[in-house]
């Protein structure tokens, strides 16, 4: 791996039936978490918050936003480097539409995610966490 890791913003979004938003960017295959890098100087909630309105079209207050932690996984668009992630727990009871390099969404149980490909951060680090409060 390279010594500089891609430093982002995702949210582990859920709806009330517990199932989790993915997000496959176009030219990709796997499924992730909604989100993006920051920016140079950027907190990492604010960066989740444009990246959501950006990707999604939704405004999240940040109120509504719990962080999680922080986790590293290997990057699943980029050979060789790592993910540095910020995570955000998010229940929202809204719809959302693709936008920007959003290709395609998908609601997930997290219990039984099937054979979609899942990034390495989502499959090993985050649908774990589903299962806690």
């Amino acid at each position: 791996m390279t010594s500089e890791n891609i430093r982002i913003a995702a949210a582990l979004m859920s709806r009330s039936d517990g199932r989790v938003l993915l997000v496959r960017k176009k030219a990709t295959e796997s499924f992730m978490q909604p989100g993006g890098k920051i920016e140079t100087g950027e907190h990492p909630q604010a960066a989740l918050r444009r990246e959501l309105s950006e990707e999604l079209g939704i405004d999240v207050d940040p109120s509504e936003m719990t962080y999680v932690g922080r986790y590293t996984a290997p990057a699943a668009n980029e050979p060789g480097r790592l993910v540095d992630a910020d995570i955000f727990r998010v229940v929202i009871a809204h719809s959302v539409t693709p936008a920007a390099e959003i290709e395609e969404i998908l609601w997930l149980d997290p219990s039984s995610p099937g054979a979609v490909k899942l990034a390495p951060l989502t499959r090993d680090k985050l649908l774990p966490l589903c299962s806690r409060p």
